[in-house]
Parts: structure tokens; sequence; C-alpha cells
């Protein structure tokens, strides 16, 4: 198995890069998410609101989630012992000690606010999680901040709604999970709501806005046309009176 020898790069973009394709020639499925999935997705790697990326995030199958920790020494990172020992099945915590980066990596499935099941598609996009999974890691989150809302806003600035067509953000699939989950269903509607209240504090030129606006909006008409299961009828009708999201872990 080869392995880049310069160890991990500077730019979290590239690195993330580096780290997908060394995963690839291993024979291992690897893709990223968070703001380093988000400059990737964007026209020339530039959203419409840049921010600061911090750390890298990365997802992969659970077959392939062990011979990720083997993997990833190789490439000049080091792991949380203590912490990818009681949960590295599901998370695991890696440190570039070179840039002090922190890699973040979630095994089948994304666990915030809610679970999200997002390692069944992963082959849809060479380095990223799909548009709508992508999407859906930002609208399940219930405290929303300026980071967030920035990514949500690029996202829906550079790729139109679609129906069953990965050339854009699949509205049929935010809509599907929604409707099984009402608790996923009631923090993308906060979301939502937030971020259309919010749009206009950003300073963007007019067509941006409105952009963003029509397809918030269209994602939550699509949401709500969207049949719901039996699962979600009955726990509507506990509405708010029970929490319907988890409290993020704290590593």
């Amino acid at each position: 198995m080869r392995h880049d020898a310069e160890g991990p790069l500077a730019d979290p973009v590239a690195e993330a890069r580096r780290l997908v394709d060394a995963a690839e020639r291993g024979g291992l499925t690897v893709r990223t998410l968070g703001g380093t999935a988000i400059y990737l997705q964007s026209p020339s790697q530039q959203p419409l609101l840049p921010r600061a990326l911090k750390d890298i995030d990365l997802v992969t199958t659970r077959e392939d989630g062990h011979r990720l920790l083997e993997l990833l020494p190789q490439l000049g990172y080091v792991g949380n012992e203590m912490f990818n020992a009681l949960r590295g099945a599901r998370r695991q915590i890696h440190r570039d000690p070179r840039h002090e980066r922190d890699l973040d990596v979630f095994v089948e499935e994304f666990s915030l606010c809610h679970t999200l099941p997002i390692a069944a598609r992963l082959e849809r996009e060479r380095y990223t999680l799909p548009l709508a999974e992508l999407l859906l890691t930002k609208l399940q989150i219930v405290e929303l901040n300026e980071r967030d809302e920035r990514d949500i806003y690029s996202l829906f600035h550079a790729h139109e709604l679609t129906e069953g067509d990965a050339r854009g953000i699949e509205a049929d699939v935010i809509a599907g999970l929604c409707a099984a989950d009402w608790g996923l269903w009631r923090t993308c509607k906060g979301t939502i709501e937030r971020c259309l209240a919010d749009v206009g504090g950003y300073r963007l030129e007019r067509a941006a806005s409105a952009t963003i606006a029509e397809r918030l909006e269209g994602l939550w008409k699509r949401i709500e046309a969207e049949p719901k299961s039996g699962r979600w009828k009955r726990r509507s009708r506990l509405g708010e009176r029970k929490r319907w999201y988890a409290e993020p872990e704290e590593d």
C-alpha cells in the first residue's frame, strides 16, 4: 500500500482530498463532510460565504472503520487511544500534531442532535457525502451557529433542488428521512425557519439571497408534501412536550 510521504498538508481542503485518495488506494471507502466538504462542493472550491476551517470530518463504512484506524497513523495522525477504544466502532478522533488539527471520523452513521444513516450512498460523490446527506448534517443541528448558517447558505446558493438527481440537492431523500422521524422533521423545520429569517443579515447580493430563500422554501414544501409514516404520526402527538433531539456528546 503506497502512502504520501510528506504527511498532513497545511490546507485542510487539500488534506481532506489527500486522505480520501489514500484511503481509496488502500481499498477503503472514505468521504468528507463538514466544512471541507462545503468547500469541495462549491464552484472553484470557493463558497459563497467562506469561513475558517479548524478541523476535518470524514465518514466511512462499518467494514472499513477498523482498517482506517490502521491507515491513519501511516498518514501522519495520532489517534485518541481511549476514545477510539471505547467508541471507535461508531466514531473516531485523531490528531494532526504537525498542524494541531483534529480529524473526526464518523463510522456508518452521523450522530449529533439526530442519527442519520449516511454510509449507504458514499459512492455517489468522489470526495464528499452526497449533497442531500451533507445538507442534512447541517439542518439537523438544534443550536445553529453562524458557521453552520454559512455552510447552509453556500450549499443552497451553489446547488439547485432536484428529485432523484444526484447532480443537485435531492429533496426527495431529505423529505423521506424527515417523514420517518418526527424529531428530525421538527429540527429541520426550525433550522429552515431560522435560515430564512437570518439570510438578510449577511449582506448578500439581492439575487443570491432570493435564490437561497427560494430553495429553502422549496425544500420545506417538499418535506411537508411527503406522506408521513405511522411512527412519525404517533410521535407528533407528543410534540415538544418531550425532547426530540439528543445533546451532542462532548469529546
